[in-house]
């Protein structure tokens, strides 16, 4: 390993040990241990399948366990600018895309920084809340007010995809598919959360 870093190699491209990894990596915060997205901001001819430049960067940084992204950074703001769904939909088929790169950066980013996303759900607002992969559900109430965490009872949870099946809270309760969960649950990406706690 120390051989590789003095032939100035990154760390995403050397194989090390775990154990070399706790003791040795982590302490020195090396930014080439950092995880790193690539993105190419491309041509709207390039868009869906990139270019030269576009392969280069990828065959230089195939060893880096890093995620190249391509962009047409000028169509995203052309998206942006439409209003409608349809429209966006219908935009995006034009030119061979399935889908807006801002989602696909979002996404990648999430992943790339072991990130996941649950949901609170009021009469008055949705909020959305970003916890790490792994969080339990009391390190997920943790998240809107320590309290919440501390004084942890339970968290009522709706999947996400029985939320857009059944279309409604009442209708998922008389379905069964609330569950009630305790402190050790472990949140999953788009989970619908209530917590109960007593503070």
């Amino acid at each position: 390993m120390i051989i590789g870093l003095e032939t100035s190699k990154s760390v995403r491209a050397l194989e090390i040990s775990e154990e070399d990894r706790e003791d040795i990596v982590k302490p020195m915060q090396l930014i080439t241990d950092k995880p790193v997205m690539y993105v190419c901001n491309v041509d709207e001819g390039s868009a869906v399948n990139g270019n030269a430049h576009v392969d280069r960067v990828m065959a230089s940084v195939t060893d880096e366990d890093a995620e190249v992204l391509v962009l047409a950074v000028g169509i995203e703001a052309d998206i942006a600018e439409l209003e409608d769904y349809e429209e966006r939909k219908l935009f995006l088929e034009d030119i061979g895309l399935e889908e807006a790169g801002a989602g696909k950066l979002i996404r990648s980013a999430y992943r790339l920084l072991n990130q996941q996303t649950y949901f609170t759900v009021g009469k008055k607002e949705v909020r959305a809340w970003t916890v790490k992969v792994g969080a339990t559900a009391p390190q997920a109430a943790g998240v809107i007010h320590s309290d919440f965490e501390h004084g942890f009872i339970r968290a009522e949870v709706i999947k996400f995809d029985d939320f857009v099946h059944f279309g409604s809270e009442a209708k998922i309760r008389d379905a069964g598919k609330l569950s009630v969960e305790g402190k050790e649950y472990i949140v999953k990406d788009g989970d619908i959360m209530n917590f109960r706690f007593n503070v």
